[in-house]
């Protein structure tokens, strides 16, 4: 069995846990009260940053291509315009406390939406007594917010089943955890997919690239993890948009760029034909000029069994990539830092 040589808040734990959150998510959602009627959501909106925003990207991937209503993302501090008595508002903050979340969630019932808060507690919890809004409380005992997703991503889309909005979401639910297990159980073994591309990376940067709704949540989500377990730069793109800008951007500093980068592929069954190629295409482009042209290609039935599998698998990569530098992947000073220097100035 795998672990990490620091870890001083229990990522890795946290992280193999993630089949088990899933399923216990999966029931914190049913039999809601203060839930608008089918006929009244007009449009879902999804409030949420770092860890916690993730959750949007999810419910678009998985969700919103079953849905008859619109589905909008937003990382900030102000709700849409639009929004109003006909919107259904997800606000999803792990603390309860981020800034941007509240602001908007304010906004929000302000505007006469309805508000359901998927936190642990904190400022945000405490405005929806006042708002009188559904709230779903994530279990504190979770490390980070990015260790949560699982707690907070799944309790919006059983809402959308209990509304009439995406029927079907147990049956995705129940598939995505059989997967999770499968690769949970494979991730944690002392040689392992994850572990392996770790070391091939190695002090590269990763370039992380996908496609589609799935391949774009998962894609940023490798980047932000490699981000905040790692301590290191990584970045990301998805076909067919990295085709017409990114690729021409290859034509110079071959020398530079492949010492220093490698390309992840993320490959998943809902991509385009055309897309496909695209992947060919592109990775024939770019051996010559990166350290190397990785792939990790999802398992499971479905678009949310895919991308939670690609989830789990970034998510062990990055601390694999950790335990090799021997950084702990638990504590986010400069994150922290910013945060304290907002409120004290």
């Amino acid at each position: 069995m795998s672990s990490l040589p620091l870890d001083t808040v229990g990522m890795f734990d946290a992280t193999a846990n993630l089949p088990e959150q899933v399923a216990a998510a999966a029931e914190v959602g049913r039999n809601l009260s203060g839930l608008p009627r089918r006929e009244m959501v007009e449009q879902v909106v999804v409030l949420g940053m770092g860890g916690s925003g993730i959750a949007g990207d999810i419910l678009v991937a998985a969700a919103a291509p079953f849905m008859a209503v619109p589905v909008v993302v937003v990382k900030g501090y102000t709700a849409p315009a639009f929004v109003g008595e006909g919107s259904l508002v997800f606000a999803i903050s792990f603390s309860g406390d981020t800034e941007e979340t509240l602001e908007a969630a304010t906004d929000a019932a302000m505007q006469g939406a309805t508000v359901v808060v998927v936190t642990s507690g904190g400022e945000l919890a405490k405005r929806a007594v006042g708002w009188g809004s559904p709230v779903i409380l994530v279990p504190d005992s979770i490390p980070q917010p990015r260790a949560g997703v699982g707690a907070m991503a799944i309790p919006p889309l059983v809402i959308l089943e209990e509304i009439g909005l995406f029927p079907g979401a147990r049956q995705w639910i129940d598939q995505a955890f059989s997967q999770l297990t499968r690769r949970r159980d494979q991730l944690v073994e002392d040689d392992n997919p994850a572990s392996a591309l770790a070391r091939r990376v190695g002090r590269t940067i990763p370039l992380i690239y996908s496609s589609g709704a799935v391949g774009s949540a998962a894609a940023q989500r490798w980047k932000t993890q490699v981000n905040e377990n790692c301590n290191s730069p990584a970045f990301w793109n998805v076909h067919p948009e990295l085709c017409h800008n990114e690729l021409q951007g290859w034509g110079q500093h071959g020398d530079v760029t492949r010492q220093v980068l490698t390309v992840v592929n993320l490959r998943h069954d809902a991509e385009h034909p055309q897309v496909m190629r695209r992947f060919d295409l592109v990775a024939d482009a770019l051996r010559e000029v990166v350290a190397s042209v990785e792939e990790v290609r999802a398992e499971g039935e479905g678009d949310l069994a895919q991308l939670l599998d690609l989830i789990l698998f970034g998510d062990f990569f990055s601390l694999y990539l950790a335990g090799q530098e021997g950084i702990d992947p638990g504590p986010v000073p400069a994150l922290a830092e910013v945060k304290e220097r907002l409120v004290s100035s």
